[in-house]
C-alpha cells in the first residue's frame, strides 16, 4: 500500500505528461486499523502535496477522510474526520493556507480491493 501511495504522487506529478497537466493532482494517505496517526511515509505524502499545492498556488483542496467497514456508523465518521484533521493540521504546519482547504469525512466505505484501501485520507486539489 505504501507504494501505491507513492505511485499516486508520481502519476500525478510527471513533468511534460498531457494528463497532468489536464488533471490536477490527488494524493493518498493511508493508515492502520482504527488509526489516526501519520507515520513517516504519510508524512511524505502530505509534504509533497503542501509542496505542490504552495509552488501552483492552488486555491482549492480538498481533503476526504475514509475508513473500512468494521465498526459502527457513529465511530467510522468520527475516524474519517478525524483522519482528515491530521491532514489538514500537516498541510496548514507545511504552509498550505486553511482558507483554501475543506475538509470531509465520509464515515465507512468499501473499496474494490481490500479493507487497507478504505483507510485513507484523499488529497485533491482543484484551480
Amino acid at each position: 500500500m505504501r507504494l501505491l501511495a507513492s505511485l499516486v504522487v508520481i502519476a500525478g506529478l510527471v513533468a511534460g505528461s498531457p494528463a497532468a497537466h489536464a488533471q490536477q493532482p490527488s494524493f493518498v494517505i493511508f493508515f492502520q486499523l482504527w488509526s489516526a496517526a501519520i507515520d513517516d511515509q504519510a508524512q511524505d505524502v502530505v509534504a509533497k502535496a503542501a509542496d505542490w499545492i504552495k509552488s501552483h498556488k492552488a486555491k482549492s483542496v480538498r481533503v476526504i477522510g475514509f475508513a473500512d467497514p468494521t465498526g459502527s456508523r457513529k465511530a467510522n465518521v468520527l475516524l474519517s474526520e478525524l483522519r482528515a484533521q491530521v491532514v489538514v493540521d500537516g498541510l496548514t504546519a507545511a504552509g498550505v493556507a486553511p482558507s483554501a482547504i475543506r475538509q470531509v469525512g465520509t464515515g465507512s466505505v468499501e473499496f474494490a480491493g481490500s479493507s487497507q484501501e478504505a483507510r485513507r485520507v484523499e488529497i485533491r486539489v482543484g484551480k
